[in-house]
């Protein structure tokens, strides 16, 4: 066996045994969140917005399917940081100390953002367009019959994806300390990324021109403040390829 076989071979080991430290935590996470799941679902489920409504189940599984994406939701959430913590340790020992140090302090920004987006839908967002609806159906004279799950399922679609949509900022930081974006093609290319931004933001939200402008305005924010981010990150990306070059002119056995 010759020595890239075996670096494939301990690669894949690796790979395996970050894999089953995220398995143990994401098991220990789901037992939590059999406790967890229930306080959550009732103070979802008599909110201020909820209050309003009458949810009915439409099928005997509705209240099991609710509990269990709550429970798999609040797992996942649990477990990202464990998750990015593993990716990073799999990828760290082809960094150098100073992008180590750097990558290492993206994991809480990446959950903070993330759960910043879900309480910004949840508590903007999610009202808004609840009462938009619950308007509308009076309007039109209709008697609204509300489905505990899809009331549920509405929430979830509304406010996972505008968390995800939130890593805008670590995610341009990333590309451009790898070198991949700067922040002169961010600039350049700024009135594309509003229109595919205004394209998310109404994907997320397909209802009126309000909730699209309420989604689009703080993406278009976010967007402006990676390309602050990005100016910052290019700079430490010049720095850190400078120091490469300098190592590898004084120690060209490295190549």
């Amino acid at each position: 066996m010759n020595k890239t076989e075996l670096s494939i071979i301990e690669h894949i080991d690796e790979l395996r045994k970050r894999l089953m430290i995220i398995a143990v935590f994401f098991v220990v996470a789901v037992i939590a969140s059999f406790f967890l799941a229930q306080p959550l679902i009732h103070f979802l489920q008599f909110s201020n917005e909820a209050k309003t409504l009458q949810l009915h189940s439409f099928k005997v599984t509705d209240p099991v399917n609710i509990y269990f994406q709550v429970i798999f939701v609040l797992a996942i959430v649990m477990t990202s940081p464990i998750i990015l913590y593993q990716l990073w340790a799999f990828i760290t020992p082809g960094l150098y100390p100073a992008e180590r140090k750097a990558t290492l302090l993206y994991i809480p920004y990446i959950v903070f953002l993330f759960l910043l987006g879900v309480m910004f839908s949840y508590t903007i967002l999610f009202p808004y367009m609840i009462h938009f609806m619950a308007e509308m159906s009076t309007e039109m004279n209709i008697q609204q019959t509300i489905g505990i799950n899809e009331y549920f399922q509405f929430l979830l679609q509304l406010t996972l994806p505008l968390g995800i949509v939130f890593e805008l900022p670590m995610v341009v930081l990333f590309l451009t300390r790898l070198g991949i974006i700067t922040p002169q093609m961010l600039s350049k290319f700024r009135k594309y990324a509003y229109f595919i931004l205004m394209v998310i933001a109404d994907i997320i939200t397909p209802t009126d021109v309000m909730s699209l402008f309420i989604v689009s305005i703080p993406l278009c924010i976010l967007y402006e403040i990676s390309i602050l981010i990005s100016r910052f990150g290019y700079r430490k990306y010049l720095k850190s390829e400078n120091e490469k070059s300098i190592v590898l002119e004084e120690n060209p056995s490295t190549l």
